[in-house]
């Protein structure tokens, strides 16, 4: 069984930091991009970061560049969304994903695999 499971989330005041994580297991996912994207309130679900599992790809929104940082450990199949200078604009539930190399990472409609998400609420 398929499982993406992320952890981190919370209540943070704006300017805070929150680091997400997203434990991958159930099959093998070196063919596949992991990434994050997240859904504010009455807002379409928009791409966040990605990243390879070697490292080699890292592909950030442009609105959150320079302040978030995303990382894999193939040792612990899991993949980290570091958050800094959070904003109240940031406020979301972020979603893990994993889509097959060679499509779109940007485009949810891609993806092969989701977690259930969790909630990042930036306070102003």
């Amino acid at each position: 069984q398929v499982q993406l499971v992320e952890s981190g989330g919370g209540l943070v005041q704006a300017g805070g930091s929150l680091r997400l994580s997203c434990a991958a297991s159930g099959r093998t996912f070196s063919s596949y991009i992991m990434g994050w994207f997240r859904q504010a309130p009455e807002k379409e679900r928009e791409f966040v970061a990605a990243v390879s599992w070697s490292g080699g790809v890292i592909v950030y929104a442009d609105s959150v560049k320079e302040r978030f940082t995303i990382s894999s450990d193939t040792a612990k199949n899991t993949v980290y969304l570091q958050m800094i200078s959070l904003k109240p604009e940031d406020t979301a539930v972020y979603y893990c994903a994993a889509t097959p190399y060679g499509r779109n990472l940007r485009d949810e409609a891609r993806v092969d695999y989701w977690g259930k998400g969790t909630l990042v609420t930036v306070s102003s």
